[in-house]
């Protein structure tokens, strides 16, 4: 069955993964200078903080545990989301001393999100969901027999605001092939929205580092899937990129 198959026909009884990952320590220096008092989570997009479109997702999804990464103007960013958890258990893991990229992220992460598959999210990335939940899309995806990551994946032509060239590479049965080359053009974008196995958070070097560690291993197992989503996505990076997103949700 390929990923597209799966992503229209999820089973709603499959159980969606009870904690994710919220990455939201990062300097947002492309945001500035809107992030020169504030966290770039908590700059505004259609009226609502990027981290608080992220949450949303998460609640609707069914997840009931967030563990929050913070390090820029973390104590703002921690009284938010404390104060807008609405139901979800809102766990903060603290980078104030050390900013540890993706990678080390969910490395210092690791004790609070256990020892079953859990969702990532970016707070930076922003997408409305097609014809089904694309968490509980993922969920239904998820076969741990066979994979370590399974990422949510958009074509380049409709990963909106985004300015790169794409970074995967899909197999018709829906395992990632490969990343982008450089100076080539790839077909998927990560939209910052992933299901991970525990089991692939291992053997890190030591400090910050990026998650292309723990994706490259899974790629060269055979382990790594993507899912193709069904709905908008939109690179929130800059402040146009605000603009053009809400432009774009406006018109329906």
């Amino acid at each position: 069955m390929t990923a597209k198959t799966l992503a229209l026909r999820p089973d709603p009884g499959v159980p969606v993964p009870e904690t994710a990952m919220v990455m939201a320590a990062g300097l947002g220096k492309r945001m500035r200078p809107l992030t020169a008092t504030r966290p770039k989570p908590l700059v505004e997009v259609a009226g609502q903080p990027l981290i608080d479109h992220a949450l949303d997702r998460l609640r609707a999804a069914g997840v009931k545990r967030a563990v929050v990464n913070v390090h820029y103007l973390a104590d703002a960013l921690e009284a938010h989301v404390r104060r807008h958890a609405n139901g979800l258990d809102i766990v903060i893991s603290d980078e104030r001393a050390q900013l540890m990229e993706t990678g080390g992220g969910l490395v210092q992460a690791l004790p609070h999100l256990g020892d079953r598959p859990f969702v990532t999210v970016n707070s930076d990335n922003l997408w409305i969901d097609g014809p089904v939940d694309s968490i509980r899309a993922l969920a239904a995806a998820w076969d741990d027999a066979r994979m370590d990551a399974l990422l949510l994946l958009v074509p380049l032509a409709r990963a909106h605001c985004h300015g790169g060239q794409g970074d995967f590479h899909l197999s018709p049965d829906g395992r990632i092939a490969g990343r982008r080359r450089p100076g080539r053009l790839a077909p998927f974008v990560w939209t910052g929205v992933q299901i991970l196995s525990p089991r692939l958070i291992t053997d890190w070097p030591q400090g910050p580092f990026s998650t292309n560690l723990f994706w490259d291993r899974a790629i060269a197992a055979g382990r790594a899937f993507g899912l193709v989503h069904g709905g908008l996505w939109f690179d929130v990076g800059t402040p146009g990129a605000i603009a053009r997103t809400e432009a774009i949700l406006a018109d329906g």
